[in-house]
């Protein structure tokens, strides 16, 4: 299975400043899962740009990096009041999974034990996969697995007994995806999908090239 790529408009955990630019400059590439955070925009910007990537045709994601349950569920209201179809990150609390529910929105949180900014994932990887198993028997539509954030050992390791224990494609890999090595093995591993953000603004593919010719070569890469 080849995994399928989450644009994030967002470099260094925020949202850049001029997303809705980036976007339309764009959208026209054949990629359908477009996405942001929930810092670095006013509200209204970010319910703009979630309608114009709905306008065309694109999946809409919101990851929101919080650890309370307050911000939590406040992040499952923005998604819903935005527009967003997927929310994703934030604590598998069971108030915003019965949020998520209510509102018919489409819910992967993190699983593991996930904290700091930016979002360092510990623990061990039974605990982890007991975990993620948790978060799916309570109605995730999948899980954000932030595993090249993982501190207490392999990453590959790791992400291939997520997948083992609640298939592939429900696994999200968040983050620190910035080269064609890891895009590979995540390939391997068989997850469902993968963010990527900073790699592209920071020009990881085609040095020196813009965020389109750096998504152009991703997905040039992925469906070679």
């Amino acid at each position: 299975m080849t995994p399928e790529l989450i644009i994030m408009l967002t470099n260094n955990d925020i949202t850049v400043t001029n997303a809705a630019e980036i976007f339309e400059q764009c959208k026209d590439l054949p990629a359908k899962k477009w996405g942001f955070k929930d810092v670095g925009l006013p509200k209204d910007q970010m319910t703009a740009l979630a309608k114009a990537m709905k306008d065309a045709g694109k999946e809409t994601y919101i990851e929101v990096v919080t650890y309370t349950e307050e911000g939590c569920l406040e992040g499952a209201k923005l998604a819903y009041e935005c527009g967003f179809d997927y929310l994703t990150g934030a604590l598998p609390f069971d108030s915003v999974f019965a949020y998520a529910k209510e509102h018919n929105l489409k819910y992967s949180p993190f699983c593991g034990k996930v904290g700091g900014s930016p979002v360092a994932l510990t623990g061990s990887i039974e605990s982890v996969v007991a975990s993620a198993k948790k978060c799916v028997e309570n109605g995730a539509n999948g899980v954000d697995l932030t595993a090249y954030r993982y501190v207490d050992g392999d990453p590959v390791e790791l992400t291939k007994a997520v997948v083992e224990a609640v298939g592939g494609d429900k696994v999200c890999i968040a983050g620190s995806i910035g080269n064609t090595e890891r895009m590979d093995a995540m390939k391997e591993a068989g997850v469902a999908e993968y963010t990527m953000g900073s790699a592209l603004f920071n020009a990881n593919f085609i040095p020196g090239g813009s965020f389109r010719e750096n998504l152009e070569f991703v997905l040039n890469y992925l469906n070679k």
